[in-house]
Formats: C-alpha cells, sequence, structure tokens
C-alpha cells in the first residue's frame, strides 16, 4: 500500500502472526519475519513434534478476545476446532480420579494443536494484500535511530527500511537483544529446578478397530506428587492420543539411569500409567525424549521512542503451568492497538502500553510459578480444597459479593493479571481470617463445654 507505514514483525508464531493481522487491519505494510523455513511447509511433511505428538496449547478467554479482534469470523472458526477442557481430573498413587471443574457455571478452556493454529493464522495473514512473509530470515542487527534492520538471509545479507520494529521472537529474543543497546531494559532471568520430559499416551483400540482416548479428552489431567507431577492434555483430531509431560527436579532425573529404574518409579508414583502407555514405550520415550528446561523472564520497558516494541515471549517469557503464555501474548497484541488507536503518535501509544501493561505481566510471570506449586501439590490440601469450594459457593450464589476464584478471574475474565492477584490475595486474607474466627469459636464452644461438664459433674 502506498505511503503506508512499514511494520517489520520478527518471529511468525502464533503472537507475531496475529499481530501482523492486526496491523493489516490498520492499513500497516506488513512484513512478518521469522529465523526458521515455513513452518507450514514442515507441517505438511511432519505434523508432529520432535517427540513424535502434536504439541496443545490451552487457549482460553483472553485469548479468544485476542482472536476475534483481528477477525471474528477467524475467531469462530478456530473455537470450533478445540478440545473443551472443562476441569482437572486429579489421579491419586492408587489410581483413583477425582475431577475438579475449573468453574462452577461450566466455562472451560480449550486445547488447540499449536502447529495448526500457527497455520491457520499465517494463511490468514497471507491472504491480505498488504502482508509479506519472509522465512529463513535471521535477525542480525537493529538501527532504530536509523530505521534500518538487517537480516542474514539463504542469498546473503539484507538491510530493509522500516518505520517499526516488533519484537515476537520468542524467550530468547534477537530483537529484546538489540533494544537493549538503545534503551535502558531492566531484565531478570530466572531458570527453575525442573526439567520437563514428553511422555506420550497412544489411544486404545477396541475391538472394532476403531481408536479411543484412553482417558476423559474433557479435562486436564494431573498425577501431583508434591514436588514434581505428570499431566496431559488430549489431542485434537483422529489420532486419539495424549501427549502428557513430566515435570521434575533434575535431580530426580538424574537418578533414573536404567530402564528399571524407569519402571519401578512409575509403579511408585503413576502405577495407573503404565498399562496406557506400555512398559517398552515407556521406558522408550524416557530415554529418548530431551528434557527441557524452563525459563521465565521478566524485562522494561517493552519499547524504544516509536521505533520498537516487545509483545508475546519477547517481553515476558513464563512457565506453562497457568496455560496463559499465548493467550496473554494475544493480549498483548489487543492492548497494544488499544492503545494506538487511542494516541495519534506511536511513540505516546508504545509508551502508555509500557505503562499499563508491565504490572500485568509481572503479575502473570509470578502466578505461573505459583501454580506449578499448586498444580503438585495444593490441588490434594484439604485448606486449598475449603477455599476454592467457598470461593464457587459465593460466585454462584452470591454473584454480587465479586468473590471469585483466581483461576476464574485469569482464565475466564479480562480482568488486568494484577487485580486479579490483588483480589485474591484479599479474599485469602478474609478466608483466612474467617477460618481462624471459626476454629477461636469452636475452642470457645469446647471451652464451654468442658467448664460446664466440670460444673455438673462436681457440682459447682
Amino acid at each position: 500500500m502506498p505511503n503506508a507505514k512499514k511494520v517489520a514483525i520478527i518471529g511468525a508464531g502464533p503472537v507475531g502472526s496475529l499481530a501482523a493481522l492486526y496491523f493489516a487491519n490498520e492499513g500497516w505494510n506488513v512484513t512478518l519475519y521469522d529465523l526458521r523455513a515455513d513452518p507450514r511447509l514442515q507441517r505438511a511433511t511432519a505434523s508432529t513434534s520432535s517427540t513424535g505428538k502434536s504439541i496443545n496449547l490451552a487457549l482460553s478467554h483472553r485469548g479468544i478476545e485476542g482472536l476475534k479482534g483481528a477477525s471474528k469470523k477467524l475467531g469462530d472458526m478456530i473455537t470450533s476446532n478445540v478440545v473443551p477442557v472443562y476441569g482437572r481430573m486429579i489421579h491419586d498413587k492408587k489410581g483413583r480420579q477425582e475431577s475438579q471443574a475449573y468453574d462452577v457455571h461450566g466455562q472451560h478452556i480449550n486445547a488447540v494443536d499449536r502447529g495448526w493454529l500457527n497455520s491457520v493464522l499465517l494463511d490468514e495473514a497471507e491472504a491480505r494484500p498488504n502482508v509479506a512473509l519472509k522465512f529463513s530470515h535471521r535477525l542480525i542487527q537493529c538501527d532504530f535511530d536509523a530505521r534500518i534492520v538487517k537480516f542474514v538471509t539463504e542469498d546473503g545479507e539484507v538491510d530493509v527500511n522500516v518505520d517499526l520494529v516488533v519484537g515476537a521472537d520468542g524467550a530468547h529474543s534477537a530483537v529484546r537483544n538489540q533494544l537493549m543497546k538503545f534503551a535502558r531494559v531492566d531484565f531478570e532471568q530466572k531458570y527453575i529446578d525442573t526439567l520437563w520430559c514428553e511422555i506420550s499416551i497412544p489411544p486404545i483400540v477396541t475391538e472394532d478397530g476403531k481408536e479411543e482416548y484412553p482417558l476423559d479428552p474433557n479435562h486436564l489431567h494431573i498425577w501431583p506428587r508434591k514436588t514434581f507431577m505428570l499431566m496431559c492434555l488430549a489431542n485434537i483430531g483422529d489420532d486419539k492420543s495424549f501427549t502428557g509431560t513430566l515435570f521434575m527436579p533434575q535431580s530426580d532425573f538424574d537418578d533414573i539411569t536404567y530402564p528399571q529404574d524407569v519402571l519401578d518409579f512409575f509403579k511408585t508414583y503413576f502405577p495407573d500409567v503404565i498399562p496406557l502407555i506400555g512398559e517398552e514405550y515407556l521406558v522408550k520415550q524416557f530415554f529418548n525424549n530431551p528434557k527441557g528446561s524452563l525459563v521465565s523472564i521478566k524485562c522494561a520497558p517493552y519499547h524504544y521512542r516509536d521505533r520498537c516494541i516487545l509483545i508475546g515471549d519477547a517481553a515476558h517469557a513464563m512457565v506453562p503451568f497457568y496455560g496463559q503464555g499465548m493467550n496473554c501474548g494475544f493480549e498483548d497484541v489487543q492492548q497494544l492497538f488499544m492503545h494506538l488507536k487511542a494516541n495519534n503518535a506511536v511513540a505516546s501509544a508504545l509508551e502508555k502500553y509500557t505503562v499499563a501493561r508491565r504490572k500485568d505481566l509481572f503479575a502473570i510471570s509470578d502466578l505461573a510459578m505459583a501454580n506449578y506449586v499448586e498444580m503438585r501439590s495444593s490441588v490434594t490440601s484439604k485448606m486449598y480444597l475449603a477455599r476454592k469450594h467457598t470461593e464457587e459457593f459465593l460466585y454462584k450464589h452470591f454473584p454480587g459479593l465479586g468473590i471469585r476464584t483466581l483461576y476464574n478471574m485469569v482464565s475466564f475474565s479480562s480482568v488486568p493479571y494484577h487485580i486479579a492477584l490483588e483480589r485474591s490475595i484479599r479474599q485469602g486474607k478474609l478466608f483466612r481470617g474467617a477460618f481462624f474466627g471459626v476454629g477461636l469459636g469452636i475452642m470457645g464452644l469446647a471451652a464451654y463445654g468442658v467448664l460446664r461438664f466440670k460444673k455438673v459433674w462436681h457440682g459447682w
């Protein structure tokens, strides 16, 4: 489009692809770059992850709203190709299962195939006349003041003139590294002492030869074991399998060195999983599948003048335990354009975005870290369950009180993350105060009863 502003979006994952749609809708000339080859071509030849199964993401309210902000039709199409997940299914060591619904009104999150979602967004972007896709382009330099970005391609180096650079290139962002040369960016990176290993659960083959899910596909299945856990989500489509992930401290992984160690470990902690996978396939996956690390990244500011902005994992990589990474990234895009539309000057919009978004991004990073403790341990705690049931009862029967579970506010609303966290902290204080008051009341009644008994017994 002649005379339109030029934006270079670095990173053609789901967040970068969605950003391309938003910029295209507003009349920018958009070029979407990625270090990788076109993932749609890779998907056509191998529609699975490196470990053999599709990778699922949790799509919830914030992400859906972000998609519909680009195109309601697109959002509706995507949400019609998901597996609804209504709650957690907790598995104990004896194989017993307990369902914990996410919401008293039946709201659900959605399991969606990451590769499929990315391909849909790329196809939608490519169909726009003012969007160009360029793969196998590695960013090596940004001169934001001169408005020039430099890439290395198979044919050599390429300089590109742009008005704005959007960094959507993930946790190890090249754009963020370049931004640090121009802006005083505070940066914090933390690896947790937990590794993850993918463990796939194959479908069950019925007597008539049909494949069926081995577990209820409408639950997130969790095997919480205090310091580690196994969790899995149903895969989408005809596969009928589950993709599971074992999250465990590195020292525990290091202690398992032989095939029998794997079997002994699973027999002790996940005995009901072994028949679903089979001993041989379980051992093969445990040793052959890579052990990945988990990193949390915080930084600020996210922008430089009117020249650069960071979104998605480039701005706030988080551990995956709240299922908000992609949803938060989609909300980034939506929030960014709310500021761009409200401010004529791009520099003002980017600055206001940074100021407004920082509290939320720091809050959700902390919540994601804390939710690991909840998922691996607290979900079996009587105190946790008592508070959850109390908040859900009040939310269902007395909605005017404004009391909701933290999970509900994060996953089923657009309440800013930092406000959801603040409300949850206040509710926690009220719950503990009420519990303490009830406890004192019970002790008072007990003391009165003892005194009354003594008075009667001894004739006081």
